[in-house]
C-alpha cells in the first residue's frame, strides 16, 4: 500500500490532502517568506490517529511537519524548500476542551485549540487564561508551546512555558507520552515537558496541555503615554512595579511605529497627539473590585510627570477605549507591512538594558543604512524589544531592500547578545534563526540540545532542518 493509501485508510479521505490548491496555504508562512510544498497534509482528529499517522510516515521514511494555526514568524511549520520528502501534520482537528476546572484553576486543552477559544472558556468559568498577542483569533494551543510564546502579559505570568502543568505528546516512533497530571509539585524526575515547549516540533507532537488558570480580572486600568525616551520609559516602569498594583502589560513604541499605525490602520484612534518621540501602553490589573486602581494609575502618572518621565497621558474611561489602545498595537505589525519592506529582528535584553540596546542599534543604524527608517516596538516591561529596519519612503522591492540590509539582523542580535541578551526573545529559531545558533548559542548547549534529538528521534524524523544548525 502506498503512502497516501495508508494514511487514507488511518484518516479518512477527506483529511489527507494532496490537491495543489488543498495543500497550497499550508506551504507558506504567514509573512510570505518561507515556502515548501509538502507531498500531502495530514488533519488527524485525535491522539490515536496522530500516532498511527506518524508511525505510518516512519514505514514511509517520510518526515513530518506539525502545523497549528500558522502565525509563526520562523518558518516552522512549513517543509524545507529543498528538503526531505515530508508532510505537514496539522492539528486543526483536535480543538477540544476536554477539561475545566474553576477550583484548580487548571484547564486541559487540545493542541488545535484556538487561543482565544480558551481564553473565553476560562472566562466562562470565571477565570482567566492569561496569555495574550495578536495573533490570538488564529494561533493555536500546539503552536503557542511548540514556540513558547510570550506575549503582552509575559511580565506578570511568563511565557508560554510557565502556563503549563503537563502536556501529551506523541512522540518520532508513534508512542504516546501520557503527563497531563495536573498537580503544582511534582519532583519524580526530568521534567520532561520542557523538553517539547519550545522545541517547534522537533522531538514530538503536542496533541494536549494542562495549562494554569488565574483569578479573573475584576478591575483593569489602561493608559496611552507620551515619554521623552526609552531610559525615561524605564523609570515609569519602576514607578508602576513600586505601585501596588499588578502590572501586567507595559509596551513600548517608537513615534515612527505610532505614524504606520494612524497612516494604515482601519479604524484606529490614536488617544494622543503624535507629537512625542515615544509612547508607552501600560495596563495595571487587580483580582478585587476593592483595590483602587484608577487613583495608583493617576497617582503614578502624575508622580512622573512631574519628575519629566510622563509628558502626557491618555487613560481609558471605558472598555472601548481600553480595546482601542491595544488595537494599536496588535495591529501594528500589519500597518508595518502595508508602509514599505523591512527586516525584522526578535531580541531580548535585560530591562535595564533596553535604553541602551536602544541608542546603541540607532547609532550602528544610522552608520550603515542611512537611508533606512528604524522602527521599535515590543514589551519593554520584559526587555523584549522587535525592532526592524523600513526601506526608504518609495521603495517597494522587498528583495532589493532585504539585498541590501542583509547584515542588519545579525549586526542587532550581536549588540543584544552583548549585553547580555538573546537573539531569539519569542518567535523561536525554526528555519531563520539557525545561523545565528551557530554564532550565538552556546556550543555545550548545541551538543545536548544534538544529543536529545538523537536520543528521541534517530531518524529525523520531526520537523528536520529546524532550530539546530
Amino acid at each position: 500500500m502506498d503512502f497516501l493509501a495508508a494514511a487514507t485508510a488511518i484518516a479518512g479521505p477527506a483529511n489527507v490532502l494532496s490537491a495543489p490548491d488543498d495543500i497550497a496555504p499550508y506551504g507558506v508562512d504567514w509573512r510570505g517568506s518561507y515556502k515548501g510544498t509538502p507531498a500531502a497534509v495530514l488533519r488527524p482528529n485525535s491522539t490515536q490517529q496522530v500516532s498511527d499517522l506518524i508511525k505510518c510516515c516512519v514505514d514511509h521514511r517520510i518526515a513530518v511537519v506539525p502545523a497549528g494555526g500558522r502565525t509563526g514568524l520562523a518558518g516552522a511549520a512549513v517543509p524545507l524548500a529543498n528538503g526531505p520528502e515530508s508532510v505537514v501534520l496539522s492539528l486543526e482537528r483536535l480543538n477540544r476542551i476536554r477539561t475545566i476546572d474553576a477550583r484548580d484553576f487548571s484547564i486541559v486543552a487540545e493542541a488545535g485549540c484556538v487561543v482565544q477559544h480558551v481564553q473565553q472558556a476560562a472566562a466562562e468559568a470565571g477565570r482567566l487564561f492569561p496569555i495574550q498577542w495578536g495573533a490570538q483569533g488564529t494561533a493555536q494551543i500546539g503552536g503557542m508551546l511548540s514556540t513558547n510564546a510570550g506575549g503582552i502579559r509575559t511580565l506578570r505570568w511568563g511565557n508560554a512555558r510557565d502556563l503549563v502543568l503537563g502536556l501529551e505528546v506523541v512522540l518520532p516512533d508513534g508512542r504516546v507520552l501520557d503527563d497531563l497530571r495536573r498537580v503544582r509539585k511534582d519532583n519524580s524526575g526530568y521534567a520532561l515537558r520542557h523538553l517539547f515547549i519550545g522545541g517547534e516540533g522537533t522531538l514530538g507532537v503536542i496533541t494536549a496541555a494542562a495549562m494554569r488558570l488565574q483569578p479573573a480580572l475584576k478591575r483593569v486600568e489602561t493608559a496611552y503615554v507620551a515619554v521623552p525616551g526609552p531610559d525615561a520609559a524605564l523609570s515609569l516602569f519602576s514607578r508602576m512595579m513600586e505601585s501596588g498594583a499588578d502590572v501586567i502589560a507595559f509596551e513600548l513604541c517608537a513615534n515612527y511605529c505610532m505614524e504606520m499605525a494612524a497612516k494604515h490602520g482601519v479604524g484606529l484612534r490614536i488617544p494622543l497627539p503624535l507629537e512625542s518621540p515615544w509612547y508607552v501602553m501600560v495596563e495595571l490589573s487587580a483580582a478585587h473590585e476593592s483595590i483602587p486602581l484608577r487613583e495608583i494609575m493617576e497617582g503614578t502618572l502624575g508622580q512622573a510627570m512631574e519628575a519629566g518621565e510622563v509628558l502626557d497621558a491618555a487613560i481609558a474611561d471605558s472598555e472601548a477605549q481600553r480595546q482601542m489602545i491595544w488595537k494599536i498595537r496588535e495591529d501594528y505589525p500589519d500597518c508595518s507591512r502595508r508602509d514599505s519592506p523591512s527586516i525584522g529582528t526578535d531580541t531580548s535584553v535585560p530591562v535595564s538594558a533596553v535604553p541602551e540596546f536602544l541608542r546603541i542599534a540607532e547609532r550602528e543604524l544610522k552608520a550603515r543604512w542611512p537611508e533606512g527608517r528604524m522602527a521599535a516596538i515590543g514589551h519593554a516591561g520584559d526587555g523584549n524589544i522587535h525592532l526592524s529596519l523600513h526601506a526608504p519612503a518609495g521603495m517597494m522591492d522587498r528583495g532589493a531592500w532585504v539585498a541590501r540590509a542583509a547584515d542588519m539582523e545579525p549586526m542587532i542580535n550581536a549588540i543584544a547578545v552583548s549585553l547580555g541578551g538573546s537573539f531569539s526573545a519569542e518567535h523561536g529559531i525554526g528555519q531563520s534563526k539557525r545561523h545565528a545558533m551557530v554564532t550565538h548559542k552556546n556550543a555545550v548547549a548545541i551538543d545536548i540540545m544534538r544529543l536529545v534529538k538523537n536520543a528521541i528521534d534517530p531518524g529525523n524524523v520531526m520537523n528536520p532542518g529546524k532550530v539546530l544548525p
